[in-house]
């Protein structure tokens, strides 16, 4: 066999042979190192909003708010009289990131029932024992989902209207609500009110009568009086400006 025929046919398989080496060694070298890098991690799920440090938190000041509901009844002897039961057990907090839209699962006003009191001792026992059922549901809870009208960034100063939207549960049932709202805004702070109608009966309970009260409306109205401050946002804390 000529030397050039082997030699040829001896390089092509020398070549061959370091091709194959390369690939049993590289390639298993290469995947492991992109198993180490791995895809970018998505952060975590509902961190994106609480993470733009430009969010700005509402809180209702423990002791300055007041709940209180307002029914027709009519009272034997007396004809109608307005009923009204108030209490100062409200708190929670409103959540807003940098475009004004409430952050879900961080907005929520809390009312403690068990609290109520109006002018009639009676009518208060029976209402939590027989109607709210406060024992088992101790609080009226309304979880905000947007508040249209509200400007943004919050005003320092001035007066403004808007609409509290979400979901109100009272006595176990929620349903979709919305409160028409004014507040006034002083050095970081907010004043305001806020009212809304519902039935009773729409939340699986039935109007009390009880002692001298004949029959009462259906339709109640609530009010919240509230005192909020305002927390700073991480952006504002961190600019010399402010």
């Amino acid at each position: 066999m000529p030397v050039s025929y082997v030699r040829r046919h001896g390089f092509t398989v020398s070549v061959a042979a370091t091709a194959l080496v390369c690939a049993v060694l590289v390639v298993p070298l290469v995947r492991g190192t992109a198993a180490q890098i791995g895809p970018t991690p998505a952060p975590p799920a509902g961190t994106d909003r609480l993470a733009q440090m430009d969010a700005t938190r509402v809180d209702l000041v423990a002791g300055g708010s007041e709940a209180r509901y307002r029914a027709q009844e009519v009272l034997s002897g007396r004809g109608f009289n307005e009923a009204v039961g108030r209490t100062p057990g409200v708190q929670g907090s409103i959540l807003l990131d940098a475009d004004g839209a409430v952050v879900p699962g961080q907005s929520k006003i809390s009312v403690d029932l068990d609290q109520l009191k109006s002018d009639s001792n009676l009518r208060d026992s029976y209402i939590k024992r027989s109607t709210l059922q406060t024992a088992r549901y101790p609080t009226a809870d309304f979880a905000v989902n947007s508040v249209p009208g509200l400007p943004i960034p919050l005003p320092t100063s001035g007066s403004a209207t808007f609409q509290l939207e979400g979901d109100l549960t009272v006595h176990g049932v929620t349903r979709p609500t919305t409160w028409r709202a004014s507040a006034r805004f002083a050095d970081g702070e907010v004043t305001g009110t806020a009212t809304t109608t519902v039935l009773i009966s729409d939340f699986g309970m039935e109007p009390p009568r009880a002692g001298p009260v004949l029959s009462i409306e259906d339709s109640v109205t609530l009010e919240l009086d509230v005192k909020a401050a305002v927390a700073p946002s991480i952006a504002d804390l961190l600019d010399p400006q402010t």
